[in-house]
C-alpha cells in the first residue's frame, strides 16, 4: 500500500472543502470529508472506550433501523422462507438431545448459534412474537449452560484442546439479544467466559482449524464487553488471543485459503489495531483484501473465485463463491467501515449485496446452492469436481443441503438493515449504505429523531430523507457519495445546494433540523467497464453500483431434495421435500456471447431500458428488474460446457466469433441466477 494511501486511511478527519450556505430555515453548512469527525464522544450510543481508538461509525440498537420498499420484503422473505422455517427441516435444529439444550447432547454446536445469529436479529428487527420466542429458548439455554469456571454451551475437546468456535458465532447471537433485551445475564456470561478464556493455557487456546483462523470474531466480542464495563482484563485478553490466531500479516501469502476463512479472518489485523495503533496492523488487512483479489478475484460481484478453497490454475469467472463467503464478507467489510470510516467498504459491501448474493438464493428464499459463480449457466444437482474443489452437488438450489450455509446465510439480510443507518462519534447520523429504510436515532443534546429514507437504490440513485423531530435539534447529518458518480447533486426543503459534492467522500451537513426537513441527494448513474487483465482481458460492464449480466432465458427443473442433498445433509424425518423442493436451473437460450463494444465510445451500443417497479417490491429476478439494457453480441461457437459441465473457461481474446451481430439484453447481476458477467470483449 502506497504511503499516502495509508495515511488517508489513518487520518480521522480531512477537510478537502468548506461550504458555508445561508438557505431557508437556517444556516447550513455543508463540508466535504474524508471521515465522520472523531474527536468527540458520542454520548447516546456505547462506543470505544479508551484506550481503543474510536470507531467512525457506531451501529445502532438492533431493531433501531426498520426495513423498507425491498429490504422489508426481503426480510419477509427470508422469515418465510429457509431461514426463518429452518427448524422444521433441519436436523441439526431439533431440540431432542441437541447439544445447546441439553448437556452431552450429539448435535447443533455450530449450526444452532450459525442459524441464531442471523433468525435472531430478524426477529428483534420485525419483533415477530413467535420468532421471538423461539429464539428465546436458544438464547435461555445458552445463559443456562454456564458452568461455574465460566465456560458456557456445548464441551467438545480434541486432544485436550477446547474448541471455541461455536461460542464465538453463539457470543455474537447474546450481545444482539442484550442490545434488544438489555438482560444483564448476558453481561455476568460473556465476563465470566472471559474469565475463563484467560486461564487457558496458550498451547490449548484456538488451536482448532476454525477457531484458529476466525480469532477476530473473538477479539470484537471482548472488545464489545470492554465498552460496557470498562474490565482491565479484556484488553489482556485481546493481546491472547491475537498472538493464538491464525496469522494474516504475511505480505504475500495466506495462512489457508478457505474462501469463509479469508472472508471472516481478513479483519482480524484491523480489529486489533483499534487497540494497537499500529499501522502494520490496519495496512495488513487491506493488503489481505487486495492479495486475494489480485489473481483470484479478478472477477466482477466483489468476491474471489475459491469454491471451497482458492487454487492456482483456477481463476476463471467460472469459479465461484460459498454462500457463506457472501455474507461473512458483507459482516467484514461492515465492521471495517465502523473502524476506518473508508467508504471502499461500503462500496465493497453494497457490491456483494447488490451484485452476488441475491442470486445465490431461488426468488423465493426457500432454498439456496452452496456455490455462485459471476459465470454461471448452469445450476444442476451433479459432481463437477475438479472443476470444483468438493465434489458433491454444489450448484443446485436445495433447502437440505449446504450444512454451513443452510444455517449460516441468515446473518445477510438483517446485518445489512442495520448499518443503513449509523451513529457518529459527533452526536449526528450517517447514511454510508444505502437502501430504503427508517431509523430512529439519538443525535445532538440526545433528541430522538426518525429518519426515513426513501428510494429505489441500487436501481436508481435518486435517495430522499425525511427527518422528523419533536424539536429544532442541531446534527452533522453525513451522506457518502459514491465513487462512481458523477455531478451529484444536493437539495434541501426543495432548494439546491451548491455543493461540490466529491466522488468518493462524504457531505457532512450540519444545522438546525426542523420536523419535517427533506434532504434529497441525487447520484447520476452512468456506465463503466472493467477490463479483467489476468482473465484473458474480459471486460465487465457496470451501471451505477449494478453490474450487468446476460440475459439468459432460465429453466427451472423440480427435483427432490433429500435425493439430491450433498452427503453430509441431515434433515428431521418430518421435513416434506414436497413442500420444500430443489431446483436445477438450466439455460433455454444462447450464453456464449462477446460483447460488441466500439473501442472510442464502448457504452454507444447499450440503451437503458427503465420498467415499472415490481408490484411484489422484489426486484431481483430478470421479469422483474426495474432496468434492463438493450446490448450487441457476438457468439463464440468454441465456448461451450466444459468435460466438467461447467462453464467452460473464457475463450482467447482472438477466437472465432459470429460474423452475425445479435440484439442481446443485459439485466442486473443480482437479478440472474444464469449469468455471464465477465464477457470476452469485441471491439469494432
Amino acid at each position: 500500500m502506497k504511503k499516502g494511501l495509508l495515511n488517508s486511511l489513518i487520518a480521522v478527519t480531512l477537510f478537502l472543502c468548506s461550504n458555508s450556505i445561508s438557505a431557508s430555515g437556517g444556516d447550513i453548512d455543508v463540508t466535504i470529508v474524508n471521515r465522520p469527525s472523531v474527536k468527540a464522544l458520542n454520548n447516546h450510543y456505547t462506543s470505544n472506550k479508551a484506550p481503543l481508538l474510536p470507531n467512525n461509525f457506531i451501529k445502532l440498537p438492533v431493531g433501531k433501523v426498520q426495513p423498507k420498499g425491498w429490504t422489508k420484503r426481503m426480510l419477509e422473505l427470508q422469515r418465510d422462507g429457509l431461514a426463518g422455517q429452518l427448524g422444521e427441516i433441519s436436523a441439526w435444529l431439533n431440540k431432542k438431545n441437541n447439544a445447546w439444550l441439553n448437556a452431552g447432547g450429539e448435535y447443533g454446536w455450530e449450526e444452532v448459534p450459525y442459524w441464531l445469529k442471523g433468525y435472531g436479529n430478524m426477529a428483534y428487527i420485525l419483533n415477530d412474537p413467535k420468532m421471538l420466542a423461539e429464539t428465546k429458548i436458544w438464547i435461555e439455554a445458552a445463559i443456562k449452560s454456564q458452568q461455574a469456571d465460566g465456560y458456557f454451551g456445548p464441551v467438545n475437546e480434541r486432544d485436550g484442546k477446547r474448541e471455541l468456535w461455536a461460542n464465538m458465532i453463539m457470543l455474537w447471537c447474546l450481545q444482539s439479544y442484550y442490545e434488544y433485551s438489555n438482560d444483564k445475564r448476558v453481561i455476568d456470561l460473556i465476563t465470566n467466559y472471559f474469565k475463563w478464556q484467560l486461564t487457558v493455557p496458550d498451547e490449548k487456546f484456538l488451536k482448532d482449524y476454525w477457531e484458529n483462523s476466525r480469532g477476530g470474531d473473538n477479539i470484537y466480542s471482548v472488545y464489545w464487553l470492554y465498552n460496557i464495563t470498562g474490565d482491565s482484563f479484556l484488553l489482556e485478553l485481546v493481546h491472547k488471543i491475537h498472538r493464538n490466531t491464525a496469522n494474516w500479516m504475511l505480505d504475500s501469502t495466506l495462512p489457508n485459503w478457505h474462501n469463509v476463512n479469508i472472508a471472516q479472518g481478513f479483519r482480524e489485523p484491523a480489529t486489533y489495531y483499534m487497540l494497537t495503533k499500529d499501522p502494520a496492523h490496519l495496512h495488513a488487512t487491506y493488503n489481505v483484501h487486495d492479495l486475494i483479489r489480485r489473481t483470484f478475484g479478478q472477477v466482477s460481484g466483489g468476491m474471489f473465485g475459491a469454491d471451497e478453497n482458492a487454487r492456482m490454475g483456477y481463476i476463471d469467472p467460472r469459479q465461484g463463491t460459498e454462500t457463506c463467503g457472501f455474507v461473512e464478507q458483507m459482516a467484514s467489510d461492515e465492521m471495517m467501515l465502523w473502524y476506518t470510516g473508508d467508504p471502499l467498504w461500503a462500496e465493497h459491501c453494497e457490491n456483494i449485496a447488490f451484485n452476488s448474493y441475491p442470486a445465490s438464493m431461488m426468488p423465493d428464499l426457500k432454498s439456496l446452492r452452496y456455490i455462485t459463480c459471476p459465470n454461471h449457466v448452469q445450476s444442476d444437482s451433479e459432481n463437477h469436481k475438479p472443476g470444483i474443489d468438493n465434489g458433491g452437488p454444489f450448484l443446485a438450489m436445495n433447502p437440505f443441503s449446504s450444512r454451513c450455509c443452510q444455517h449460516n446465510h441468515a446473518q445477510g439480510w438483517p446485518y445489512f438493515i442495520e448499518n443503513l443507518i449509523l451513529a457518529t462519534p459527533d452526536n449526528g447520523v450517517a447514511a454510508a449504505i444505502y437502501a430504503a429504510c427508517e431509523a430512529k436515532v439519538k443525535v445532538g443534546d440526545g433528541t430522538e429523531v426518525t429518519i426515513g429514507e426513501d428510494t429505489q437504490y441500487p436501481f436508481d440513485g435518486a435517495i430522499r430523507f425525511r427527518v422528523n423531530t419533536p424539536k429544532k435539534v442541531r446534527f452533522p447529518f453525513y451522506l457518502r457519495i459514491p465513487s462512481w458518480t458523477k455531478n451529484a447533486q444536493l437539495e434541501i426543503n426543495g432548494k439546491k445546494i451548491p455543493a461540490d459534492l466529491v466522488a468518493g467522500k462524504y457531505a457532512c451537513i450540519n444545522r438546525e433540523w426542523d420536523n419535517g426537513d427533506i434532504v434529497k441527494v441525487t447520484y447520476p448513474m452512468e456506465f463503466s467497464l472493467k477490463t479483467w487483465q489476468v482473465n484473458k482481458n474480459s471486460v465487465s460492464v457496470d451501471y451505477g453500483p449494478l453490474t450487468l449480466s446476460l440475459n439468459i432465458d432460465e429453466e427451472y427443473k423440480k427435483v427432490d431434495s433429500k435425493e439430491s442433498a450433498i452427503w453430509d445433509s441431515k434433515w428431521q424425518e418430518s421435513a416434506d421435500p414436497s413442500k420444500w423442493p430443489s431446483y436445477e436451473i438450466y439455460p433455454k437460450t444462447a450464453w456464449n456471447y462477446a460483447l460488441v463494444l466500439d473501442p472510442e465510445k464502448p457504452f454507444s451500443n447499450l440503451v437503458v431500458e427503465k420498467r415499472t417497479w415490481p408490484a411484489d417490491n422484489y426486484p431481483f429476478t430478470q421479469q422483474n428488474s426495474p432496468l434492463v439494457i438493450k446490448a450487441k453480441g457476438r457468439q463464440i461457437p468454441s465456448w461451450k460446457l466444459d468435460q466438467y459441465k461447467l462453464c467452460g473457461v473464457l475463450p482467447d481474446e482472438d477466437c472465432e466469433k459470429s460474423s452475425q451481430i445479435d440484439d442481446i439484453i443485459l439485466v442486473p447481476m443480482g437479478t440472474a441466477r444464469l449469468r455471464i458477467t465477465s464477457f470476452p470483449a469485441s471491439y469494432e
